[in-house]
């Protein structure tokens, strides 16, 4: 593996949010960050974004690497293109948005995990992100790991990065002609592969990846992340009453020995409690269809009847 393991940050135009993402990730002493900054969308953000590259211009605590697009990409296509245009260079990363913070220790986890599962194939990805109602119950102060991958603050390797050219659908088509069970980790999923290319999210495409290969990403005992973006300005995030956090807790202690590489059995069921079941037919439905079937089995049979007797009365 490649030392160091940078950190890939995308930004946009919240100047304010930005900062304190670069506060963590100082804190945290990343050595080496490869930064995009996506160009305005509409002309009223162009001095937001300038703001957020001269911000970015401005680190001099670590080596940077500044990407800075002329067009607008939007949040997906800028993942997508930003992490294969790096992981080309490096066998490992970790990625931040400019509306996420950590707590100190948060990197230097990370790359141990990343570092520790690298021959690992069915772990694909390591995250410092978790949540009360997806944690399993028995974890204590251990990682453990989950078949439903994350988007927030999340590290990869090269080697798991491959395919992601194919979208959500493709994907998730795929994981169905293989009979896995698509709706194994939440039905939310569904509704997000068929809106992917539409509205230009990545994330769905990450997770549908992990659920294809059966593969795994490790997760924290508690969050070492926050979402700061569950605001007016956020451009990639919804209301987040739902899933804000306690107030973050330091560092989890980095495990000796890690989890073998298996899944928590409990996480199928919280991400379905969490993010919704197979949908089953409303009983009502059922009865209406069983009923319909009836009916056309009668109407079939009493037309082969019919023309049973005609064929007989024509041949006499």
């Amino acid at each position: 593996m490649n030392h160091p393991i940078p950190v890939i940050l995308f930004a946009y135009a919240r100047p304010d949010h930005l900062r304190r993402t670069l506060d963590c990730l100082r804190e945290n002493k990343v050595p080496l960050i490869y930064a995009f900054g996506d160009g305005p969308r509409t002309p009223d953000k162009a001095a937001a974004v300038a703001e957020v590259r001269q911000i970015l211009r401005g680190i001099d605590w670590c080596e940077v690497v500044l990407c800075e697009r002329k067009t607008n990409l939007g949040l997906g296509r800028s993942i997508l293109t930003g992490v294969t245009e790096v992981l080309s260079k490096h066998d490992a990363a970790i990625i931040f948005e400019d509306d996420l913070v950590c707590v100190r220790g948060t990197y230097a986890y990370l790359c141990a995990a990343l570092e520790h599962y690298r021959q690992e194939p069915r772990v694909m990805s390591v995250t410092g992100w978790t949540h009360p109602i997806v944690t399993p119950g028995n974890v204590g102060e251990q990682a453990y790991l989950d078949g439903r991958a994350e988007c927030l603050v999340w590290g990869t390797l090269a080697r798991a990065w491959e395919g992601m050219q194919e979208d959500a659908r493709t994907l998730m088509d795929r994981c169905k002609g293989k009979g896995i069970d698509v709706y194994h980790y939440g039905a939310d999923l569904m509704g997000m592969a068929e809106s992917e290319l539409r509205q230009n999210i990545w994330a769905v495409r990450w997770l549908h990846w992990h659920i294809l290969n059966r593969g795994l990403c490790l997760r924290p005992p508690w969050s070492m992340v926050e979402h700061i973006g569950f605001d007016a300005q956020a451009t990639n995030a919804s209301d987040g009453s739902k899933w804000a956090n306690p107030p973050l807790k330091p560092c989890p202690p980095i495990p000796d020995p890690w989890p073998e590489p298996v899944e928590n059995p409990e996480c199928s069921r919280l991400w379905q409690k969490a993010c919704g079941k197979r949908p089953t037919v409303p009983r009502r439905v059922y009865r209406f269809a069983r009923r319909e079937a009836s009916t056309f089995a009668r109407r079939l049979l009493a037309t082969k009847q019919h023309a049973e007797r005609q064929f007989t009365r024509h041949q006499s």
